[in-house]
């Protein structure tokens, strides 16, 4: 069976299997332009076999969460709103409920953050809007070169990974050089540009209250130049017909220093890693998710705690593990998956910290010296962003750790 995409393109389903061409195959969805939501559009029954993904991945086998740990399992929700009161004590204790819940969980949620819940609900709004507009209207923003400000695009690592994941995305850079607004599509560009605003003052308070928690200055984080640069992700999972063959977003770590997740109020599918069981994060509405990526991982020699906002469903970035690699592994950036839904579309925004990637490709970052002691030596070796992500880009969402190959 064949399924067309309704712009001319044939694409083969699962039970296609005789001269199936999987180059040709990527070739003539990329072509499209239309991304997953194309193929929705277009009524497909089945999902075409460039999306199905492999057995070891066995997303079957989890799509319930019903074992015992996935009940008890709950992701911790921590209340920013009496760090503003300027109360020392309180600052402190929501610093220590921070580094307990990123190095038990890996992942946290936090409320009274700051930002508005009628922005963050009018984000997800126009984040829809944006990707069920008509097709011609999204392929004038599609695009596959990642050097660009600002785009539309379905899998950024399509010829890469061993499938594709069912999901299309808004990509938009916010610094250290924003795009000129007329870049921005009429539909998201003043509801992205101010919650860009408040999610970058709420990233500058998470790095302060992390620096803190490791025992070094408030300003250690910003001053290594964390959150120079940061990019928004506006995800868009479709409806899937066969949501246990393929995946929203495939299990992966960041590639950033931390992340920011704003998830749907209603739909869930963010699934994260604990004790090597899938546990579900269920939406908790105004909530923001908080995850470290593997750079701040490796830099850090003491039980790290930090944030990295879910995304999501991301699409995944290399950021995340760059605070593992500054941690030295006290911190954890954990990995995490978003699965397909078969009724309903779900959306989500990922706010990624990436560092200096752009402005200073030649910087080095590695484990923080103030961290180190002679029983605690480096288990990375130094690196700069751009040859992390470059290497994160180029694998792709293979299930496969990008930091392994920055070990000492």
């Amino acid at each position: 069976m064949v399924a067309s995409n309704g712009n001319n393109q044939v694409i083969s389903t699962q039970s296609e299997s005789n001269n199936y061409d999987r180059m040709k195959e990527l070739k003539a969805f990329d072509e499209t332009k239309a991304g997953v939501r194309g193929l929705v559009d277009a009524g497909i029954k089945e999902v075409p076999r460039i999306f199905i993904s492999p057995p070891s991945d066995d997303i079957k086998k989890n799509l319930d969460s019903n074992t015992e740990l996935a009940k008890e399992f709950s992701i911790p929700v921590i209340d920013l709103g009496d760090i503003k009161k300027g109360d020392a004590h309180q600052r402190r204790m929501i610093i220590d409920q921070v580094i307990n819940s990123c190095e038990n969980f890996g992942f946290f949620q936090v409320v009274n953050h700051g930002v508005p819940k009628n922005l963050t609900d009018g984000m997800l709004e126009k984040v829809r809007l944006f990707h069920e507009q008509p097709a011609e209207v999204r392929a004038a923003y599609y695009s596959r070169n990642l050097k660009v400000n600002c785009g539309y695009v379905s899998n950024f690592d399509l010829y890469q990974a061993p499938s594709a994941n069912w999901r299309d995305t808004y990509y938009c850079s916010m610094a250290p050089t924003p795009p000129k607004p007329e870049e921005i599509p009429t539909v998201l560009r003043d509801t992205l540009m101010e919650y860009s605003g408040h999610v970058e003052k709420l990233g500058l308070e998470l790095f302060e209250l992390i620096s803190e928690g490791l025992g070094l200055k408030p300003n250690y984080l910003k001053d290594m130049e964390c959150a120079k640069g940061w990019a928004l992700l506006c995800h868009y999972y479709p409806e899937c017909p066969q949501p246990e063959l393929t995946i929203g977003t495939a299990k992966h770590a960041d590639s950033d220093f931390l992340t920011i997740l704003l998830q749907d109020n209603y739909i869930s599918g963010l699934q994260v890693l604990h004790e090597n069981q899938w546990v579900d994060v269920p939406p908790v509405p105004g909530a923001l998710i908080v995850n470290m990526g593997d750079l701040l991982q490796a830099s850090d020699s003491r039980p790290l705690l930090l944030l990295n906002v879910l995304k999501l469903n991301k699409c995944s970035t290399p950021i995340v593990h760059l605070f593992n690699l500054i941690s030295n592994d006290r911190l954890k950036s954990v990995e995490h998956r978003v699965l397909a839904n078969l009724e309903h579309p779900r959306v989500s925004v990922a706010c990624f910290f990436h560092g200096t990637r752009l402005e200073q490709p030649s910087r080095k970052y590695g484990p923080i010296k103030e961290l180190l002691s002679e029983s605690d030596r480096p288990k990375y070796r130094e690196t700069t962003v751009h040859e992390y992500i470059t290497h994160f880009h180029a694998k792709g969402l293979d299930g496969k750790s990008a930091l392994d190959v920055f070990k000492i």
